[in-house]
């Protein structure tokens, strides 16, 4: 048990008291925030997914009363999504439009418009799409990196479809990771989310979160609960990290994000203290150049330096570098502050592409799903041995391509570019231009001109 302290030999502890009131009181006293949000509400808009599933009749029925067709029924499904430019491309999230063969977006004053996806990442949960018109109500973007904790932000979007909806708290955590969003169905995603006590619930996903100045911060994407419903956390994707992915899908189609080749483990205390330094020191070490001949390695970074900066923003773990170096596009120099024996080097490194592994379907353009050639599917769809390139495995009939691109065919070259997976596929379109396929169709080539979005 405890002992109490003598009472003479208590010191009395030195309090810091402030007795000023809350509210600055040469300021006027906020009462609304009607003006500042009145710019970015008609930025937000709903998103309504329309998704085909085809049932095969149980063998139960066939036998009785024959090859009976396949039953169809639709899926709908509601999210949000942000109007990032007049002319009509929208920032939403990867679960919202993800499979959907329909997508329709409501603008705050009731007008529908079709959309198309642009381009998706799982990754990060943020989609692109685009509705055709002009002069539209968008949003202005900010630097998340900058966002404090205890800032007062607001929720914005269509939950649970009772139409649009403003809801306000603050920022409770940034940087949040491995909280399993989602991590659980892509084990290599990029968490690194705004957290919120403003009231995020089903239908929000893609919508706006946004700063007491009306600027986007993030994009809304999910929440913890244990009841389906808000309990006070939900999560956002940041805008600097959701504006480049968007950049990159509107370029290439696919994201494609750096790559320095190292391998790297935390630095521990015991670690810090054997190499010389406080045990308080934050940094990664590298324990790996992999592949010898990759960007860190002809920088001239080695074995057990530890990277502490990254382009002048401190790294304080793995995941801190990994999301810095994923969101800078290949070719970029960047400069890499380590230590090294205890001295601080500064060491400049040209990344690479990081080559997603595992990619190997998608889909090409709006209702047209491709995917690089296997075994299973050359014997499947009947493919020549020599066939390369990538095959077309569905056109959706309700698409604009049904007709220009034929199941089966397999395209080995757009706009002149050899083709030969799905991120080269998409790499080779011309956004928003015509473009040149040439098919190869059971032995007869032929090419095929289209738009793409």
């Amino acid at each position: 048990m405890a002992q109490d302290a003598p009472k003479a030999n208590l010191k009395k502890p030195v309090l810091r008291q402030d007795d000023s009131p809350v509210g600055d009181a040469k300021a006027p006293v906020v009462t609304s925030f009607a003006d500042t949000l009145e710019g970015v509400r008609p930025a937000v808009v709903s998103v309504y997914s329309t998704k085909v599933v085809r049932q095969r009749m149980p063998q139960f029925y066939r036998q009785f009363f024959g090859n009976l067709p396949d039953q169809e029924r639709k899926l709908s499904g509601l999210g949000s999504g942000v109007v990032v430019s007049a002319d009509g491309y929208i920032m939403t999230n990867n679960h919202v439009v993800e499979g959907a063969d329909e997508l329709e977006v409501q603008l705050s004053d009731e007008r529908k418009f079709p959309a198309t996806v642009i381009g998706t990442d799982p990754k990060t949960d943020i989609a692109v799409i685009k509705i055709e018109s002009e002069n539209l109500p968008f949003a202005t973007l900010t630097n998340s990196d900058r966002l404090r904790v205890g800032d007062l932000v607001f929720a914005i979007g269509n939950p649970l479809g009772v139409g649009q909806t403003v809801t306000m708290g603050i920022i409770s955590a940034t940087g949040r990771k491995n909280v399993n969003l989602l991590t659980d169905r892509a084990p290599d995603a990029y968490e690194d989310f705004i957290q919120t006590d403003a009231a995020i619930n089903m239908g929000n996903s893609g919508g706006a979160l946004v700063d007491a100045k009306g600027r986007l911060i993030g994009v809304n994407s999910g929440i913890a609960t244990n009841n389906q419903g808000n309990i006070g956390i939900g999560f956002a994707v940041p805008i600097n990290l959701a504006s480049s992915v968007m950049h990159s899908l509107i370029s290439t189609g696919t994201v494609v994000r750096g790559y320095l080749g190292v391998s790297t483990m935390g630095l521990e205390p015991d670690f810090a203290e054997m190499a010389g330094l406080n045990r308080n020191t934050k940094g990664v070490v590298i324990t790996d150049l992999s592949p010898e001949d990759g960007p860190a390695a002809k920088a001239g970074l080695k074995r057990e330096d530890i990277i502490i900066e990254l382009e002048g923003k401190p790294v304080a773990s793995r995941d801190d570098l990994r999301l810095m170096i994923a969101q800078t596009p290949p070719g970029t120099k960047v400069a890499v502050k380590v230590l090294r024996e205890t001295k601080e080097l500064t060491i400049y490194a040209t990344l690479g592409r990081l080559e997603e592994e595992g990619v190997v379907d998608g889909d090409l353009l709006p209702g047209v799903k491709i995917s690089a050639i296997t075994e299973e599917l050359r014997r499947e769809m009947r493919l020549d041995d020599r066939a390369e390139g990538v095959v077309i495995t569905e056109v959706n009939p309700q698409s604009r391509y049904n007709g220009i691109f034929p199941p089966g065919g397999v395209i080995e070259q757009i706009n002149r570019g050899v083709v030969t997976d799905v991120a080269s596929a998409k790499q080779a379109l011309n956004a928003g231009a015509k473009n040149r396929a040439l098919i190869n169709y059971r032995g007869v080539r032929r090419y095929v001109i289209f738009d793409a979005p």
